[in-house]
């Protein structure tokens, strides 16, 4: 016998008391893997160059050249990828959508005319989207590893511009994927600004107490002038980068 459901019976999944549950925190996850996924392949986004920063930098700043930096670097990126002939974008900036590196990095782009992605996150303190990231290509995250995730996925390239916590936190999350080989690809990791950067980590500390090798310092390099950096970019990425999007969360043991 069918059943009959009653015009103002809700379904589970339009039900937001329910969507808001701790009981449907997995499809919150889920969500948030799926959405930009299904984005990312309807707009042919193959890989991004990753633009890590503080929130807090404006061009009017002690720090503030590192804004101006990070716009122009990010313009001349998007100008070297929109002259690769290919039938999918590639190396299209993408920032965390705020403010501060991430705004700069998303306006050098879109001044480029370029498309250029915002994986913005839900703060206790509202960041709203920079009015620069491509509407299409604007996500807002609940879950921090989730917008990691994403970060990781599609990046060739990351530039780590001065920051704070979260910076200090993205950045070590790819030296350590990159440091335990668990990326199924090569990315190209500058630290940008290396008078902040040296004050900031000693580097050769940490080698000296014997923490990391002294191999660990090569998986990144040091950019101090927005040509350096794309110099340093194209040397590491080149146009004739394998098409393949890397598989979706594709960890994979040391061995063979």
């Amino acid at each position: 016998m069918e059943r009959i459901v009653k015009p103002d019976t809700v379904l589970a999944y339009r039900t937001k008391e329910f969507l808001d549950s701790d009981d449907a925190r997995p499809l919150r996850i889920l969500a948030e893997y799926l959405e930009p996924l299904a984005s990312f392949r309807r707009e042919n986004i193959l890989d991004t160059v990753v633009f890590f920063g503080s929130a807090r930098l404006s061009p009017e700043g002690p720090l503030g050249r590192y804004y101006e930096d990070a716009r122009e670097l990010a313009r001349l990126v998007t100008l070297w990828s929109k002259s690769i002939s290919s039938n999918a974008h590639r190396y299209i900036v993408c920032s965390g959508g705020g403010g501060g590196i991430m705004e700069a990095a998303n306006r050098g782009a879109s001044e480029a005319g370029g498309r250029t992605i915002g994986l913005n996150i839900r703060l206790p303190h509202e960041q709203l989207p920079n009015p620069y990231v491509t509407p299409e290509l604007s996500f807002e995250f609940r879950y921090f590893f989730m917008r990691k995730l994403w970060f990781a996925h599609l990046a060739r390239a990351l530039v780590v511009f001065p920051g704070g916590f979260g910076t200090l936190d993205e950045l070590t999350e790819f030296l350590t994927l990159a440091q335990t080989r668990k990326l199924d690809r090569p990315v190209r990791i500058l630290l940008y600004g290396p008078t902040y950067w040296n004050e900031v980590i000693n580097f050769e500390a940490l080698v000296r107490h014997g923490t990391i090798s002294r191999e660990d310092v090569g998986l990144f390099q040091y950019a101090d002038d927005p040509v350096t950096a794309l110099r340093l970019l194209q040397a590491g990425l080149g146009a004739e980068a394998p098409l393949a999007t890397p598989d979706f969360a594709g960890s994979r043991s040391v061995d063979p």
